[in-house]
């Protein structure tokens, strides 16, 4: 693969920039805004699949945990060209957009008084929004991002990646947006077990994740036909759909839409799509489902459900 090649130019110290540019136009047909040059690309891909080979390699959780304590940190200091750093001044606007969107789907779950636990809160901007019609919001995360006060019936929740500190059977619902890709399948699972715990009966689990199928979805879309970045697992609607199973949800609802407007789509709609796009080569595949159309209908947004 081309990232093999990379690896080992990046290593060199080579110049990249006279030829990986039409290579990786090869691989991904469009840069969705990125201007750095090839090479730097390069430097960002190697030292982010480095260290999420870390973590892949990693003996179990508590080692995993130590790893992701300091990856982003170690990420930025060899990447300072890296987006996440240069879009801080420019992101305000973008983060109103996607906290938009994100109200736009939990809409019809959101009944007055509700307990809402979303599962890496960030900087509890959603949080903050939904506490004004729930009556308890847990907000879920690694470390604590927030920069003022919280409203009083928030409560930021430190987990390990794991766990959900928060009551037993007390949750309405919960909610999680770009998340479960950046969890190893094992964690992932052990999440979700606890999630199912951590949920009243009937309580609803509203999970956005990218589809593995026009993926990869992080740097190594420019190098590679999967994930081998910071996005340890990728998924297909029919992998979400037995690895909430395996969790102990029984029912799993897909949302399909982009742009504030979502609507409930037949899961076998979705699966069907799903495997017509997996007959097809892997660099065709990828074009055609990364179209808007096909990746409005991909971009996995399930609404799993609890035994009442």
């Amino acid at each position: 693969m081309l990232g093999e090649f990379v690896e080992v130019y990046a290593l060199m110290g080579e110049n990249l920039s006279t030829w990986l540019q039409p290579m990786a136009a090869l691989v991904i047909p469009r840069k969705r805004g990125e201007k750095r040059e090839p090479k730097r690309l390069a430097v960002h891909y190697h030292a982010e699949k480095r260290l999420a080979d870390r973590l892949r390699r990693a003996g179990g959780p508590v080692e995993r945990r130590a790893i992701f304590a300091t990856m982003y940190n170690e990420l930025f200091r060899e990447v300072p060209d890296h987006p996440r750093l240069l879009s801080k001044g420019a992101s305000v606007a973008e983060r109103e957009r996607d906290i938009g969107w994100d109200l736009a789907q939990l809409r019809a779950f959101l009944r007055p008084g509700i307990t809402f636990l979303e599962v890496g809160a960030g900087d509890c901007a959603l949080s903050r929004r939904i506490a004004s019609r729930a009556g308890q919001v847990y907000a879920v995360e690694i470390c604590d991002q927030t920069r003022e006060p919280l409203p009083g019936n928030v409560r930021l929740v430190i987990s390990d990646g794991r766990s959900i500190g928060v009551p037993a059977g007390s949750v309405d619902l919960a909610f999680s947006d770009q998340l479960m890709e950046h969890l190893h399948p094992d964690d992932a699972v052990q999440q979700l077990r606890n999630i199912h715990h951590a949920l009243k009966p009937g309580g609803t689990y509203f999970c956005i994740t990218p589809n593995s199928l026009y993926g990869p979805s992080d740097i190594s879309a420019y190098f590679d036909d999967v994930a081998r970045g910071f996005h340890l697992k990728e998924y297909t609607l029919r992998e979400m759909k037995a690895t909430f199973a395996a969790a102990g949800f029984t029912k799993v609802r897909a949302y399909v839409g982009a742009r504030g407007w979502f609507m409930r789509c037949p899961c076998f709609v979705l699966e069907a799509l799903e495997s017509a796009l997996c007959m097809l080569p892997a660099r065709t595949r990828r074009r055609v489902a990364d179209t808007p159309v096909v990746r409005a209908m991909l971009g996995l947004r399930v609404a799993a459900s609890k035994p009442a």
